[in-house]
């Protein structure tokens, strides 16, 4: 059994520090590297790069809103051509810093906002496939599995992989609770490993109404910026080596 692991990271801003990337490289196989639209300035994102190399993870681009007031965390009601282009912006600028760190941009994951839209919203779902495809190199896309996003962009011909949240909460539905309302964000580590390990084997996680729902995902996401993040990524890669599932990046 095989599982990819990934959190987002770059998202510190001047003299303003969210998470630690360089420790929890130490757990996860992929980054999602913020391209400067939500969170991040050239030289963290630099740096963040440059660690991620060394820690011999892989690095994705985390895109997003233009919104770095709201961390990225507000539909934003821009014209499908607006959105493809930042997007497209996002992907290059992250492609160029992390060229220069001695990698390359392997995969695409939209953040906060961006990435619960485009589980519903035709347009918006289309114009992040259609700057993918832009981009060029066929990067896969991650996304919320049932999502729109993930039928358009394997329609286009780009891989679609579906990924689950470890310190989230789900509705019955299969769809993330949302961080307004209770049971949105996971904080006991052996309650999420134990969730993660049920999910890379038996594809199932509990819902906050208890009830079981089928999850299919080839990645697991520990955000980088949920307090005390780098000791549950570390406990859910414990849990799950010691359930016989090996951490490989899907890219």
């Amino acid at each position: 059994m095989r599982i990819d692991m990934n959190s987002d990271v770059g998202e510190s801003f001047g003299s303003w520090t969210m998470g630690d990337d360089a420790a929890i490289f130490r757990s996860v196989s992929s980054a999602n590297v913020a391209c400067g639209f939500h969170a991040g300035d050239p030289s963290g994102i630099a740096q963040t790069c440059r660690d991620a190399v060394a820690a011999g993870v892989t690095v994705g681009a985390h895109v997003g809103y233009r919104d770095l007031a709201g961390f990225g965390r507000r539909f934003l009601n821009c014209t499908p051509t607006e959105l493809a282009d930042d997007v497209l912006y996002q992907i290059g600028a992250l492609q160029a810093l992390a060229r220069a760190a001695g990698t390359d941009v392997r995969y695409v994951k939209p953040h906060g906002a961006l990435y619960n839209t485009i589980v519903h919203h035709e347009e918006h779902a289309q114009a992040v496939v259609d700057a993918v495809k832009a981009f060029g190199g066929d990067l896969p896309l991650l996304l919320l599995p049932g999502s729109i996003a993930l039928e358009k962009a394997e329609r286009a011909g780009l891989r679609g992989v579906a990924e689950a949240f470890a310190d989230r909460g789900y509705t019955p539905e299969g769809t993330l609770v949302s961080r307004r309302d209770p049971g949105a964000v996971l904080h006991d580590p052996a309650e999420v490993s134990a969730r993660m390990v049920r999910l890379a084997t038996e594809g199932v996680l509990t819902a906050v109404d208890g009830s079981d729902i089928r999850i299919e995902a080839a990645s697991i996401c520990v955000h980088g910026d949920t307090p005390g993040s780098v000791s549950m990524a570390a406990s859910v890669r414990a849990a799950l080596e010691d359930a016989g599932v090996e951490i490989v990046s899907f890219a």
